[in-house]
């Protein structure tokens, strides 16, 4: 690390240009690595944790450019970070200093992703020096104002002040030194919630005994088996104060640290790997599937690149596209037909899958073949599937005959399948086109998408502009309706500004192969000079009802068709999907690479919603959501009423013999809310004003949100004590989607999110870790009900609305909620324990439970 921090100069590579020599350090905090010289100083950065991979030698794309440059592998090495996959090629000027670089960036990845959260969150050792402006090494009261507006602190100046000085203990009145600032942060940080948690469990005493502590788990958290040996260990690793240690007790320090520990994180820890069934047939999973994989931003100019491949695998998706293209020199190349993205080889691209396949987990990857190549270029094709995946490649698991059922993920661990329409029998031996694409031959994709070799180049670039311009329009559109969206004007306008530069490199590709009839085939062989054998195909085909056929036979629909027999043939279109496989693409209008609501497709129970991995956003959120709850392995079981029989999804209660589950969440508190990055009203230095937005996301009867008040001027330690409550039909694939925003009189800034699937909610207690932003958290309790019909459901509600209308009136009228409480439930004859007088109502649960 000292060398890395000490700097070391290399060659930074860049794409059609000569090196340049610059100095690279690692920075003082261990986060990011800069270098000099540089125009753009404070560009001129990689922050470790958007690092994806280092790799070795001179594998890039840029280093293949360069190859007629004679460098040393072994002083080669690539970093890979951002979204889209962006390189850093650089060369050292001796093995030993590349060896340190690469060694020490993986130690630094590995600590980002696998070091104790309890420990970054206790990094006031970060907040010091950027908050001490003349660098004297202390603090005074003015600078600690600065601090505190900068984490959004709106504390008044006598209780700043008052703090300050019962941390000021040493000579030198007037400032702090580090170990002084660190009293002060940890008396501004200290969490009234979990102290008044605390000494719910303890007997008002200001520590947890291990029966106490053990109690505290086993009612509030739902922990089952809490021994006594667990409590100790717990206790072990989170208390600081020796004296406790000791004691064997927990303080308020030590609570605080085990209630935003991963313990305690609203994530369900044991579905972080594999848990469900995986012996059922391929047809009863939903599978994590990509579209256009092999691209880094929009559908027309944009970069085509092999590592975006391997970016998808390490991210759990298991079905990948590759659209194949006739190349020169016979080599078969893959990019977006009709459009002006760059080629990569095909080879290339199965050499980088081959070796990411199985790196994550084993099991099995689909690879949707889009072939628009000739015969000579298809027998390519062929060749390299056998020569480079060998043994991986599954030539028998499915028998086109007699196939009446797919085969599990679990006995197919380890391969890979090739989806992809085949040649029609009547197609001669010495026959030159055949080309065999499914996308492609959609009627939605209409002829004014695809450039054709009589287009001149002026109208290429009258096509494109238009079609950037109307783009632009409904960008801004989108962003203003949906503000945590993924936003691609910025892409847009850089397409825009660079057409003429990009159009220049650019060859007008020739007139497609005719598009070849669709047959239930499923095995189809390709000769190649030295042998003849057999690639197994998924076969493709048009939509039917009956279920008659081969399981192998896949289903393949652009969004607008499908939206249509969703519409118009739910139940049928789901009894369908429990024999064989559908895959969902988006349509072919989507050239921002924007992502269609998976959900309709999903509801029904289709298996490879493809979407376009590259393009952030509330779609591919998710997405991710939905994956991870099975160990992010690109498999997760559908739900039995999905497999078997059938229901209406688009009904108002679509399984009514089926119980519901009911999900009641108390959002108690925020913790350091970071201020929007892109503020409506821009950088004004005001303190945000956030509020919670809930959203539940599932079959159309579940689909709701709801919000919390407004805390105004408060992101650091927002207080917000309110119940929601949501009823949920089918919980096995409902998303809980967390939303902080902050209020503007004009309108709303996103602040952050955190979705998760139901199925992986932790009962009780517990934060809610915002996407991204490795402090800001929500505190909440939550409860889950099963519940039978609609009268408790009702009851519920009504008892939610009541008792939230009651806390808004004791407020406006200066009443203690306490108080209010009791007059509610005085009409009953009864008071809940936990809403008597002094005591803050924990949750709407206690409610329901004495109604019972």
């Amino acid at each position: 690390m000292s060398v890395m921090q000490s700097g070391t100069q290399m060659v930074k590579l860049k794409n059609g240009a000569k090196g340049l020599v610059r100095l690279f350090y690692l920075d003082e905090h261990r986060t990011c690595i800069r270098w000099r010289p540089s125009r753009k100083s404070e560009k001129a950065k990689i922050i470790i944790d958007s690092i994806y991979k280092v790799t070795e030698g001179r594998q890039s794309e840029i280093f293949h450019r360069h190859a007629e440059g004679n460098f040393d592998p072994s002083c080669c090495f690539t970093i890979y970070h951002g979204n889209h996959m962006e390189s850093l090629d650089l060369i050292t000027s001796n093995p030993e200093e590349a060896r340190t670089w690469i060694t020490g960036l993986k130690y630094l990845m590995a600590g980002i992703s696998d070091e104790d959260s309890l420990v970054k969150r206790q990094r006031t050792h970060d907040q010091y020096p950027s908050t001490d402006k003349n660098g004297d090494g202390l603090l005074n009261i003015e600078e600690i104002h600065q601090l505190m507006h900068k984490l959004n602190v709106n504390l008044p100046r006598r209780k700043v002040r008052q703090m300050f000085q019962e941390a000021d203990t040493d000579e030198n009145q007037g400032t702090l030194t580090f170990e002084e600032f660190s009293v002060f942060y940890k008396m501004m940080s200290l969490r009234r919630d979990l102290y008044l948690l605390l000494l719910s469990y303890s007997d008002k005493k200001d520590h947890l005994t291990v029966e106490e502590f053990a109690q505290f788990l086993k009612v509030e958290q739902k922990m089952s088996n809490v021994t006594t040996e667990y409590c100790l260990d717990i206790m072990r690793k989170f208390e600081v104060s020796e004296e406790n240690k000791n004691q064997n007790v927990l303080g308020i320090e030590g609570f605080t640290n085990f209630m935003r520990s991963p313990a305690c994180d609203v994530f369900n820890a044991l579905h972080s790997e594999v848990h469900q069934d995986m012996d059922q047939p391929l047809c009863n999973y939903f599978i994590a599937s990509s579209h256009n994989t092999y691209l880094t931003g929009d559908q027309l100019l944009s970069q085509s690149k092999v590592e975006m491949y391997a970016r998808v695998l390490q991210d759990g998706c298991r079905c990948l596209e590759v659209d194949c293209w006739d190349g020169p020199d016979g080599e078969p190349v893959v990019h977006h037909g009709y459009t002006l993205t760059s080629k990569i080889l095909f080879k290339d691209v199965l050499e980088v899958i081959n070796k990411n396949a199985f790196v994550k987990n084993e099991f099995p990857i689909i690879l949707s073949i889009e072939n628009h190549c000739s015969i000579q270029q298809q027998k390519k094709i062929a060749q390299y599937l056998k020569e480079i995946f060998s043994d991986k490649l599954d030539l028998t698991s499915v028998n086109a005959g007699d196939s009446k059922q797919l085969p599990s993920p679990q006995s197919l661990k380890g391969k890979i399948l090739i989806k992809g329409k085949k040649l029609p029998h009547s197609l001669g031996a010495d026959a030159e086109e055949g080309e065999v694409s499914d996308e492609d031959s959609a009627d939605e994709i209409e002829d004014d998408c695809k450039l054709n070799n009589g287009t001149t180049e002026h109208q290429i670039e009258s096509f494109i502009r238009k079609k950037l311009e109307s783009l632009l329009k409904e960008s801004q559109i989108r962003d203003k309706e949906d503000p945590d969206c993924f936003t691609v004007r910025a892409l847009l306008k850089a397409t825009h500004e660079g057409l003429n530069v990009n159009f220049k490199q650019v060859r007008i590709p020739s007139p497609p192969h005719p598009i070849s009839f669709l047959f239930p085939v499923f095995q189809n062989t390709l000769p190649t000079k030295g042998s003849l054998f057999q690639v197994k195909f998924f076969s493709c085909l048009s939509f039917s009802y009956e279920l008659a056929g081969s399981a192998g036979n896949v289903l393949s629909f652009s969004e607008t068709r499908a939206h249509q027999v969703v519409q118009q043939k739910a139940e049928q279109f789901m009894l369908y999907n429990q024999k064989q496989l559908t895959r969902i693409y988006p349509s072919a209008y989507r050239i921002d690479s924007s992502n269609f609501n998976p959900l309709p497709y999903w509801n029904v129970g289709c298996q490879l919603v493809a979407l376009n991995y590259q393009s952030d956003g509330r779609v591919m959120q998710l997405n991710q959501a939905k994956f991870k709850m099975n160990g992010n392995c690109g498999y997760v079981l559908k739900p039995q009423q999905m497999c078997k029989g059938t229901f209406s999804p688009c009904s108002a209660d679509p399984l009514p013999a089926f119980p519901k589950k009911q999900l009641i969440l108390k959002i108690i508190s925020g913790q350091q809310l970071p201020k929007p990055p892109d503020s409506m009203l821009g950088d004004r230095g005001e303190i945000i004003d956030p509020f919670v937005e809930v959203e539940i996301i599932g079959l159309p009867a579940d689909c709701c949100k709801d919000q919390t008040r407004v805390v105004d001027d408060n992101g650091f330690n927002p207080v917000w004590e309110e119940t929601l409550s949501f009823t949920i039909h089918m919980p096995e694939i409902a998303l809980v989607r967390f939303l902080v925003w902050d209020h503007d009189p004009i309108g709303r800034d996103f602040v952050g999110q955190r979705t998760v699937a139901f199925s992986s909610l932790m009962p009780g207690y517990r934060h809610v870790y915002l996407d991204g932003l490795t402090e800001a958290s929500v505190f909440v309790h939550i409860t889950i009900n099963e519940i039978f019909g609609k009268v408790r459901l009702d009851l519920a509600k009504c008892f939610s609305f009541l008792f939230q209308n009651l806390v808004k009136h004791c407020r406006r009228f200066s009443w203690p909620e306490s108080q209010g409480c009791c007059v509610f439930f005085g009409l009953y004859g009864h008071v809940p324990e936990v809403f008597s007088p002094g005591v803050s109502p924990t949750s709407m649960a206690g409610i329901l439970r004495d109604f019972e």
